[in-house]
């Protein structure tokens, strides 16, 4: 089709690829709304849930646990939770990422903005 164009062509068809390019990183950013990962502390007495994008969804905390003399054990073991889902998250993010830049021939490793 664009036989001939020389750079123009070439022009051309790197267009359509950051196109689609695009397309797949919107696509995979509305997806991570979708993805849940579960973080925990305390040997799985407290749980957090979040989505890819690291949003808190739910947080499951084993009643055995809750004593006043302990609250600020509990608050420590809440935030570990929540802490390891959002690492969780990034890292799911990161996993996604690079399927989709591997997938449009980019190196594995490249980092795009997220």
């Amino acid at each position: 089709m664009f036989k001939g164009l020389g750079q123009i062509g070439d022009m051309a068809g790197m267009m359509k690829k950051a196109q689609e390019m695009q397309q797949k990183m919107a696509d995979l950013q509305e997806e991570m709304h979708n993805i849940m990962v579960e973080g925990e502390s305390g040997a799985g007495l407290v749980k957090a849930t979040c989505t890819a994008k690291g949003e808190l969804k739910g947080l499951d905390i084993d009643p055995s646990i809750f004593n006043s003399d302990d609250k600020e054990v509990v608050e420590d073991l809440i935030l570990a939770a929540i802490k390891d889902a959002q690492s969780k998250a990034s890292d799911r993010a990161q996993e996604e990422m690079s399927k989709l830049t591997e997938g449009m021939g980019l190196p594995k490793d490249m980092k795009l903005p997220f």
